[in-house]
């Protein structure tokens, strides 16, 4: 290791340590964990102290973001239930199909304007890598329960799922551009070892380890400790095999994570023994997959947000804001036409569309493939989440009491409101806060 990537690592550190030591204090105030450990990256980067760049780190770097998808993907899909989309799930299911393909198409067709140089695939790359939303950098909006149930229920499950849901697209479309790995594998070949076998790995491996480990506990053979780390081992099993058949490691730790929760749920208990529930015994995986989320803003912050800003142009500025607003908002507004949803709920659904790792690790991953137009697309993305940090940060907690005053005033007005009554709240100070830590 070079002198620079010990100090990095040791500012990756030190930035950790000092914001577990302040978490609580800092949920009260508009700074999320994303935004101070971009800040730290930016100051480590070329751009100021110069510790760590891409040219000499890339291995360790993919290696971090690579896991924390990893971790993240195989979570976020254990956490959600068929019921999901059952229960009040018009809201998710219209974003993750309508909203999710037209954010696509327009992110695509409004990069051929304003990024003149980039191929057809190239264009459309830009379009799937931003189009997956990060409820991680605007948390208040989904978590504060005075914003209404169907609306925070939705937009969980949309962010949730988006990021797995676009990785055949990205798969698909890096193969439509020449020279990379993917595109001499051919079309046919890429579907049938990214999309076919990888999904046909993660669904194995997650009902394997979905039904041992239910087994195990009710047998009195794994201790609770030992089998959250089980959570982690399962998800990369899906990963690596994947990754050794040349296909996709993060398809197979994605469907992993629903092949497991399956299983588990469908294990029967022993008699007076409570059905296994799987996000419990998934705490340690999720912790980690935040400290790992963490880490990897700062390593973005680093490598590709602060070479970015060195070499900025209008073109680039301009598609970053249009991609956080016109190419979300408008996707989220026809999707939901005809639910009966009222103008402030589609205009908060579509301002919730903050872009973060999976927009990160997507563009990482086109770097390493060594696509034409790399220096481009990822000045792009790099800006487009660099501001979705900022923004979607400063605004989550007075766009969520804003919101919320509204619907409580149109409730108590309008008692057939789409949105459903407001849900009765604990008492509470009149500050907005994000919830704390420990319940997220």
């Amino acid at each position: 290791m070079s002198g620079g990537s010990a100090w990095a690592g040791a500012a990756a550190a030190v930035a950790t340590a000092g914001y577990a030591l302040c978490s609580r204090r800092l949920t009260t105030t508009p700074i999320t964990s994303a935004m101070l450990f971009t800040g730290i990256g930016l100051l480590i980067g070329p751009l100021a102290l110069g510790l760590i760049d891409l040219a000499h780190d890339a291995g360790p770097v993919l290696a971090l973001v690579e896991a924390t998808l990893t971790v993240v993907l195989f979570t976020d899909a254990m956490t959600v239930r068929r019921s999901d989309l059952r229960t009040e799930g018009f809201v998710p299911l219209r974003l993750l199909t309508i909203g999710l393909l037209l954010t696509i198409g327009a992110g695509w067709l409004l990069a051929w304007p304003l990024l003149p140089g980039l191929t057809v695939w190239e264009l459309a790359l830009v379009g799937v890598i931003l189009a997956p939303t990060d409820a991680a950098l605007g948390k208040t909006s989904i978590a504060d329960p005075r914003v209404p149930r169907l609306v925070r229920h939705g937009l969980k499950v949309e962010s949730g799922l988006n990021d797995g849901m676009v990785l055949p697209f990205f798969v698909l479309f890096l193969a439509g551009v020449p020279g990379t790995a993917a595109a001499e594998e051919g079309a046919a070949g890429t579907f049938w070892r990214a999309l076919v076998l990888s999904t046909a790995i993660g669904a194995a491996v997650g009902l394997v380890g979905g039904t041992l480990l239910p087994r195990a506990q009710a047998a009195r053979w794994a201790t609770t400790g030992w089998a959250q780390v089980f959570i982690l081992a399962v998800a990369a099993a899906a990963y690596f095999p994947a990754v050794a058949v040349d296909g996709s490691g993060f398809i197979a730790a994605w469907v992993g994570g629903f092949a497991f929760a399956a299983a588990m749920r469908r294990t029967t208990p022993r008699d007076r023994e409570p059905r296994p529930d799987p996000t419990a015994t998934a705490e340690f995986a999720e912790r980690l997959g935040e400290l790992l989320t963490a880490v990897s803003f700062l390593v973005f912050g680093a490598v590709l947000l602060g070479p970015a800003l060195q070499d900025l142009t209008w073109r680039i500025v301009l598609y970053a804001l249009l991609s956080l607003t016109v190419v979300r908002i408008i996707p989220v507004a026809l999707s939901l036409l005809g639910t009966g949803l009222r103008l402030p709920t589609v205009l908060y659904a579509g301002w919730f569309g903050p872009r973060g790792l999976a927009s990160i690790v997507f563009a990482l991953l086109v770097v390493e493939e060594g696509v034409p137009g790399v220096e481009l697309l990822g000045q792009v993305v790099a800006v487009t989440v660099g501001l979705s940090v900022l923004l979607h940060g400063l605004t989550a907690i007075p766009l969520a009491t804003r919101y919320s005053t509204w619907h409580a005033h149109t409730a108590r007005t309008t008692p057939t409101l789409r949105e459903g009554a407001p849900e009765p709240t604990p008492e509470q100070d009149d500050r907005p806060q994000r919830p704390h830590p420990a319940d997220d």
